[in-house]
């Protein structure tokens, strides 16, 4: 049965890299957590009991939050079987990189409905218990090619800029109901998504010399949700230096 009176965080995306240290840190706040994920059964199972062994509640959401339905369907179940919602992390995200000339639909519009198109789905149908609630705090995940563009991104950047300016609006909507909406914009993390670059090369061009982790992005989304309580429609820098 649900604590009514327990934090809890929804983090999408959450069986590995930023999603997971996300999912993660906010346990160690005392938020129990549900984890959304696509496809890798023994990644989020792993997740699930790390955060289980930090002594909260966790459960474990199979769906394509590219999918409206999909996302409707689950974040009314986590609704039943948490009772509240305080942390919503947009997070989940692919990349289907090519240069533009050569992009083909699909891979653009994977891009832009896995994430942010997913943003919608997953804000649209949870908003209502934040407002009848009347506190929230909403971060979406962008990154620093929202801000700046990248060769070879065409798709990604749209995306991610786009979030940006969700971000701002929602911000604006909601800030009378004691709802925050903010994102972050990481730079370069070592993730799976940066495998195989030349990671010495561009640590060579941040101010900071280094590659970003997932845990500097989780220790940011923690005190979004836990200590920013007069911020709301700003779009965080964490990538080292690099954007400025």
């Amino acid at each position: 049965m649900a604590d009514s009176e327990k934090k809890v965080a929804l983090v999408t995306g959450a069986s590995r890299g930023i999603g997971r240290a996300c999912a993660i840190e906010l346990a160690q706040a005392g938020y129990d957590i549900a984890v959304t994920y696509a496809g890798n059964d023994e990644a989020a199972n792993k997740t699930i009991d790390e955060i289980k062994a930090i002594g909260v509640n966790a459960k474990a959401y199979k769906f394509d939050v590219s999918k409206q339905e999909a996302c409707a369907k689950a974040a009314e179940q986590i609704l039943a079987d948490f009772g509240r919602l305080d942390v919503l992390v947009n997070n989940a995200g692919i990349t289907r990189d090519g240069l533009f000339m050569r992009m083909n639909a699909e891979n653009w519009e994977a891009v832009i409905n896995t994430n942010l198109n997913s943003a919608f789905y997953m804000t649209s149908p949870v908003i209502k218990t934040m407002v009848k609630q009347r506190s929230g705090c909403i971060i979406n995940m962008s990154s620093i090619v929202g801000r700046m563009g990248n060769a070879g991104q065409a798709n990604y950047s749209a995306a991610k800029a786009g979030l940006i300016g969700f971000t701002k609006s929602l911000a604006k909507e909601l800030g009378s109901r004691s709802i925050r909406v903010n994102a972050i914009a990481p730079g370069f993390i070592q993730t799976d998504m940066t495998k195989g670059l030349e990671t010495e090369k561009i640590a060579e061009h941040i101010p900071l010399k280094r590659l970003g982790t997932p845990e500097d992005i989780a220790k940011t989304v923690k005190f979004l949700a836990e200590e920013g309580t007069y911020i709301t429609g700003q779009i965080i820098g964490v990538d080292g230096g690099l954007v400025v």
